[in-house]
Formats: structure tokens, sequence, C-alpha cells
């Protein structure tokens, strides 16, 4: 029943509060409905100097970037395209200190969070 119920609300977020960017791995790229968060983390320089930063994260349905032309796990390097009016942004995927580049939104695994970083801003 839980699982039913993430299903269902992994799938009016898609709905109602995605917009579509370009996911792309060299000359591959496909579009998909994203959803927008952000990170945060602390990372321990190990002489006591704390560095607080924020990640985007894009929450994009596992099924739709497995069964894409990209058809993989997402990986560092993999890049992000959002357009917003007449901005394009692109984002890099990073890791979160010695986590990969994403991990599960939920505990079904219908989403993932792609935690990136801006690389790029074209007017």
């Amino acid at each position: 029943m839980l699982q039913r119920g993430q299903a269902w609300l992994s799938q009016k977020l898609t709905q109602h509060a995605s917009r579509l960017v370009t996911y792309q791995r060299d000359e591959l790229s496909v579009e998909l409905p994203a959803t927008i968060g952000k990170s945060e983390y602390e990372q321990d320089d190990g002489e006591g100097i704390v560095t607080r930063a924020q990640v985007r994260d894009f929450l994009i349905n596992t099924k739709d970037l497995l069964s894409s032309v990209i058809g993989t796990w997402p990986r560092r390097g993999d890049r992000i395209i959002e357009t917003d009016g007449e901005i394009t942004f692109v984002y890099e995927l990073m890791s979160i200190g010695n986590e990969p580049p994403w991990r599960y939104s939920d505990p079904f695994r219908i989403k993932l969070r792609i935690h990136t970083k801006l690389v790029d801003t074209i007017e």
C-alpha cells in the first residue's frame, strides 16, 4: 500500500511540479521531466574548517532515465540542461563528499535525486 501511495505521489509530482530538462552524456541526450530540489551538505577539511554548501538537485523518474537512450545510472560528468525563459543553465553531476552523484529519493526507488553544480549560463 505504501509503495502504491509513493508511486501516486511521484506521478503527481511529475505531472504538476516538473519541467522538461535535457539529460546529456557525451553525444547522447534525452528530454525528461524533472522536479527541482536542493541538498545541503557540510565538508570538514580535516583542520577544523567546515564548509557548508548547497547543490541543485533534479528529481527524475528512475524508469524514465533507464529506459531512455542514456540507459544507465547517472554518472559524474553527465550534464543537465535547463532553460528558464531566455536563459539556459548547464549543470554537471557532482558528488557530495564521498557519496555518488545521485541517490534514490524514496524507499521504493521510484525517483532519482541527482546532485549537480552550475557550470555554464547561456543567454
